[in-house]
């Protein structure tokens, strides 16, 4: 088995120097190791979430094991007026921001007939319109840096999948706001562009979204013929960050081992009666 893959060796790791960077969801998963990454090339980070007490932990934790500086402040995507403090506070902390990532989500299995009303809205409201609060919030400070927001979106609804309507729906958004913004904000010399992550393992979301018996078949439908790891993603958010990608805009880069091309690799035979049964929806 190949070792892993050191992303400092990657990248120059002064890659993203005295570049600010503020994360949501940057407490756990994806988002902690995008978080970890930027550290690891030069930025400093300021990591949000609902839950300030996981957020500082986190925090803590990659001061101590990867060294520069990680800022953690609470706020709920949902509410612009906590999106507002969060952001003055990552500003007079650092004094300014330079990369967004907006991360902050929320998802589980449900066949539509039996979702209620406000689970479709919450995920919208977290997923989508946090996305927006979030980015109109940094904007003037991304105005000021030239700076680079990077949404992390899904490939759900590229060609539908089943047990996850709210999440699909909200994801749909996010693309379409991506590219709005990155027409809408290009002049002012910001960068807008998305990820489409495929599951990932050893994060929660896999757990929670691809049940353990469901995870075979999936994998065989998988051009690549394995799951996606963070550093995958991580590799890709640096890449976008960097001056590398100056001149790209408004892309949603898809980084899932070419499994949308396949149909999402959800779409395997009796998929939706399989992830029911494997799920016990």
């Amino acid at each position: 088995m190949a070792a892993p893959v050191d992303t400092t060796k990657v990248f120059l790791p002064d890659t993203l120097k005295g570049k600010v960077a503020f994360i949501t969801g940057g407490g756990s998963g994806i988002c902690k190791g995008i978080a970890e990454a930027l550290m690891r090339h030069g930025a400093k980070t300021v990591i949000a979430s609902r839950n300030l007490e996981r957020v500082t932990k986190a925090a803590e934790e990659m001061t101590k094991n990867i060294g520069g500086e990680c800022f953690a402040v609470s706020a709920d995507v949902r509410n612009p007026e906590d999106v507002e403090k969060a952001v003055a506070k990552a500003v007079e902390k650092f004094g300014g921001i330079d990369i967004l990532i907006n991360g902050a989500a929320g998802n589980f299995l449900v066949p539509a007939e039996n979702m209620s009303y406000n689970a479709f809205r919450t995920v919208i409201e977290i997923d989508l319109i946090g996305t927006f609060n979030v980015s109109k919030a940094c904007f003037p400070h991304l105005k000021k840096s030239k700076g680079s927001i990077i949404n992390i979106s899904a490939t759900l609804h590229y060609n539908g999948t089943p047990l996850q309507a709210h999440a699909s729906s909200a994801k749909a958004g996010v693309d379409t706001l991506t590219k709005g913004l990155a027409l809408e904000w290009g002049p002012y010399g910001i960068r807008v562009n998305g990820i489409a992550p495929g599951p990932i393992s050893e994060t929660t979301g896999i757990d929670r979204l691809l049940p353990k018996d469901y995870i075979k078949g999936y994998v065989r439908a998988v051009p690549m013929q394995r799951l996606g790891k963070i550093r995958d993603i991580e590799h890709m958010a640096v890449f976008l960050a960097s001056q590398g990608a100056n001149w790209i805009s408004g892309s949603n880069f898809v980084v899932d081992g070419g499994a949308w091309l396949t149909g999402n690799a959800y779409q395997y035979p009796d998929s939706m009666e399989r992830m029911r049964k494997a799920s016990k929806l």
